[in-house]
């Protein structure tokens, strides 16, 4: 029985057909009817990038000088922040300081220079919303070309710096340029910017010692107390510096000394 089972099985599976056939019809051929035309493909979306764009407007340069231009921009902007601006004078005047107080980490170097950046910033807001006002809108609305973009933003950082530069400094450079006597608004940038370092960094060494003069006085005192006790081993830094601490304190030190800088350039 149950090879008769087996045998039918395999006789029901040869029947089945092994693909399927297409069906047969009887009567006139019909055409099948033409099947939808597919959607064109969108073109793909293209980014090209070059400098080769729109043709430069007239008193304009062209677009691969304005990139260079920029660029080289970014790369001095640290020494623009840090020579051009009142930040040298800040910076060294609160390294003063600390080298007065006679604590070597506090304020670490990271707080002075970040205290720096930020006086900077607010000495130098008034100057930067001319420079934005008078130049880069103007330029950005095509009211302006480069070169005269460039004038104007440079007047008010001009200005600045001839401000707070002695004219004997300027006289000075400008006599080792072989310039002989110019009008304060036609003297060049090569000639102020160097001025301007050199007068800060005088200015800078003057408020510096005149921060240390009370500080030295406490270690005089304090020198000459341990040497009349005769205590000549006894270091008179370890017992001068909570009296300086204190002093600084008293009278308010950080107050005092921001607003001897921020009044320094006339704000």
């Amino acid at each position: 029985m149950k090879l008769r089972a087996l045998l039918i099985l395999l006789l029901l599976l040869l029947a089945l057909p092994v693909q399927a056939q297409a069906p047969i019809t009887i009567g006139p051929a019909v055409t099948p009817a033409p099947a939808a035309a597919s959607p064109t493909p969108a073109a793909p979306f293209n980014i090209t990038i070059g400098l080769n764009g729109a043709p430069a407007e007239q008193g304009n340069v062209s677009t691969a000088i304005q990139i260079v231009f920029v660029m080289t921009l970014l790369s001095l902007a640290p020494a623009i922040m840090m020579l051009m601006t009142s930040f040298t004078r800040i910076v060294i005047v609160l390294g003063f300081l600390r080298t007065a107080l006679g604590v070597q980490s506090a304020p670490s170097n990271q707080i002075i220079i970040g205290m720096s950046i930020f006086l900077t910033m607010f000495i130098m807001a008034p100057i930067g919303d001319r420079i934005n006002a008078e130049a880069i809108q103007p330029y950005m609305a095509k009211q302006l070309t480069l070169e005269e973009a460039l004038d104007k933003g440079s007047a008010p950082l001009r200005k600045f710096m001839q401000k707070q530069t002695r004219p004997s400094e300027i006289d000075f450079f400008l006599g080792i340029s072989g310039r002989g006597p110019t009008k304060v608004d036609q003297i060049p940038m090569t000639v102020v910017i160097p001025a301007f370092v050199v007068s800060e960094l005088r200015t800078a060494f003057q408020m510096g010692f005149l921060i240390f003069i009370p500080f030295l006085v406490i270690d005089f005192v304090v020198a000459s107390t341990l040497m009349s006790m005769g205590m000549m081993m006894m270091p008179p830094v370890m017992i001068s510096l909570p009296f300086k601490l204190l002093l600084f304190v008293l009278v308010d030190g950080w107050h005092l000394v921001v607003r001897s800088l921020v009044e320094s350039f006339g704000l």
